[in-house]
């Protein structure tokens, strides 16, 4: 398995290259100078007072050449500074991420644990009232953008029922743990809603192809209590296409955080993202895409290594 990590994460290298570069060509693409984002609304400038700055920004050379320089500063840890502020990127990064994770981390858990539990349910009760109802709100759930499920979240149980703060990341003067996790349930409940839905479809559907298999019955024959038969026999051979699921879709999860910590103004890299880009933060956009990237490779690596865990008879090679 170490062999098989390490092959993946070599793998990875010339995925990230060709990520960084198509998204380094789509921002010169974006309408209007890059200069114009260093200098501020109400200052002009001369045409030789842009040119010198121009080339003190090394906006002068040619496109590969500001690439590649770009690249050989980020393989070294130096994703350059942001235009807004002056901060490092990378020292926004790590201010912005741990909440980010934090609510990502939150959101996949009550996901992952809800879709397969209604899944088991929806399965085992198929063609009931229950399980018409549970396929009913899965295809609601699937069908609801991010950003509407979080401001009809936000209205009911903030600002209706009172029940979760309407936003922020912790009640200033407290930044306790219980009120950071006051601050966090909605957001990761809401983030949640479209993973519930879709891994309960998933997971209901592969357990169907499962239940009616020999060694099922041969359990169910012998006795076998119908819980132990789910979670023993059914369960385990059915979760090998739910987690391929549960790993393709952490880039859903992460365009639905950016959403959310817009809307919740929650201290993570989604609210920064967007503010880089309504701010043509070029180093910022591409500081926070490339981390993003590498945050999706290694949860596809992590659902690639569950595989042998969930079922011995795989093998690395």
């Amino acid at each position: 398995m170490g062999l098989y990590t390490l092959r993946r994460l070599l793998i990875s290298i010339p995925l990230l290259l060709v990520i960084s570069a198509v998204v380094f060509t789509l921002l010169q693409f974006t309408p209007g100078d890059p200069l114009d984002a260093y200098i501020p609304p109400d200052q002009v400038l001369s045409a030789e007072q842009r040119q010198i700055l121009k080339t003190d920004l090394g906006l002068d050379q040619s496109k590969p050449v500001q690439y590649f320089k770009w690249l050989g500063r980020a393989v070294q840890g130096d994703l350059g500074y942001r235009i807004k502020n002056g901060q490092p990127v990378i020292e926004e990064l790590g201010r912005r991420l741990p909440p980010t994770l934090l609510l990502m981390g939150l959101g996949m858990t009550v996901g992952v644990t809800l879709g397969i539990f209604f899944g088991i349910v929806a399965a085992v009760k198929r063609y009931t009232l229950l399980d018409n109802t549970l396929t009913f709100l899965a295809f609601l759930g699937i069908s609801t953008p991010a950003f509407l499920a979080g401001l009809l979240g936000m209205y009911v149980f903030a600002l209706k029922l009172g029940w979760f703060p309407a936003g922020g990341y912790q009640t200033p003067g407290d930044g306790g743990v219980m009120d950071i996790l006051r601050h966090l349930i909605l957001p990761a409940m809401i983030l949640s809603v479209t993973y519930i839905a879709i891994l309960m479809r998933y997971t209901r559907s592969s357990i169907l192809e499962v239940l009616f298999q020999d060694f099922v019955r041969t359990a169910s024959a012998k006795g076998v209590p119908s819980y132990r038969v789910i979670s023993k026999h059914v369960l385990r051979n059915a979760l090998i296409p739910v987690v391929t699921v549960i790993g393709a879709n952490v880039a859903n999860l992460i365009g639905g955080a950016v959403f959310l910590e817009s809307i919740f103004s929650w201290p993570g890299t989604g609210q920064l993202y967007l503010d880089a880009i309504d701010s043509r933060d070029y180093p910022m956009i591409m500081g926070t895409t490339l981390m993003l990237a590498i945050i999706i490779l290694l949860a596809n690596l992590i659902t690639d290594l569950m595989y042998g865990l969930i079922d011995p008879r795989i093998r690395y090679s």
